[in-house]
């Protein structure tokens, strides 16, 4: 396997002064670095890129220190365009596989798999040496990694035969890595952690990790998910789809209330759950598809999520 290129952030306090007057102060912050080898001043400029300030009269750094970590997306650094190796065209699969007895969410039924036409009995039906497998598989559409349309949750929304391809295939990508941005005191991400970047027709993915218990018993409970102010600004900002590796888009543990996916759907933004290995994508630079079966009358079902690299 081709080796991922090391990445670098800096990690710092700053006191921030501007012409105009007044200033702005941040401790603790974290800061992806084009390379290792930057001096404080190089340091102070890639922070106010990433701010978008105007009128900095003077930064001040305190406690700066580079350390070899994932990129997380700062504004001003160009993410490196493949992660994942030096190959001109990498894809990289987001999905779970789907086997029988799979337990995606607890409390829904498992897959089950069972033969319609055996390889044994086919034989008597071909030529000699032509045999087939023809197997049934009974689910629920909310098994795997799959994607909700608006009939999900709306009875006159499009179902999934109603969906454009268009936006479902090869989407611009924004990948918010924030597997350090949440703790199980406070589980929803808000709008104020995605606001660092332009999503107008982009595919949102969140990466929490959470998928790291998929298929246990841990990954029912405490999982992460978007805030309906989340959902609000994602919407206004222009997002057309929004994916998370975790059990739900919403906190499922709220009582019954779904904010996330009636403001996301209602608004024909698409919703994708249960990805995996997003921490194999860069911040930007991906392309996204997640295309489900057109299946009339139904709203949610399996899809193969997988997203394209090039370097």
């Amino acid at each position: 396997m081709p080796q991922t290129p090391a990445q670098y952030r800096a990690h710092f306090d700053f006191d921030i002064r501007f012409a105009n007057g007044g200033g702005l102060v941040g401790t603790g912050f974290r800061l992806d670095l084009p390379s290792a080898d930057l001096g404080e001043a190089e340091v102070a400029t890639l922070l106010i890129q990433h701010l978008g300030l105007a009128l900095v009269d003077d930064v001040e750094l305190r406690g700066l220190r580079i350390v070899e970590e994932p990129h997380r997306g700062s504004r001003g650094v160009e993410t490196a365009p493949d992660r994942v190796g030096t190959a001109s065209h990498r894809v990289v699969d987001l999905s779970h596989p789907i086997r029988a007895g799979l337990v995606t969410y607890p409390g829904l039924p498992a897959p089950t798999i069972t033969p319609h036409l055996t390889r044994e009995d086919s034989r008597a039906r071909y030529a000699p040496g032509t045999e087939f497998a023809m197997d049934v598989i009974t689910m629920i559409g909310n098994t795997g990694t799959y994607l909700d349309s608006p009939f999900h949750r709306y009875a006159k929304g499009p179902d999934l035969a109603g969906l454009d391809l268009a936006s479902l295939v090869g989407l611009r990508t924004e990948v918010f890595h924030l597997e350090d941005a949440w703790d199980a005191a406070r589980r929803g991400i808000r709008p104020e952690t995605l606001a660092d970047r332009d999503v107008r027709g982009a595919a949102v993915l969140l990466h929490t990790g959470w998928d790291r218990w998929f298929g246990q018993p841990e990954y029912g409970t405490g999982a992460p998910f978007l805030t309906g102010e989340a959902a609000q600004w994602l919407i206004d900002a222009g997002a057309v789809l929004v994916g998370i590796d975790s059990l739900n888009i919403d906190d499922t543990e709220s009582g019954g209330e779904r904010p996330a996916h009636s403001l996301l759907l209602g608004a024909g933004v698409h919703v994708v759950e249960h990805l995996t290995n997003l921490g194999e994508l860069p911040p930007r630079g991906a392309r996204f598809t997640a295309a489900p079966p057109p299946v009339e009358g139904f709203g949610t079902f399996p899809v193969r999520a997988f997203a394209e690299i090039d370097g």
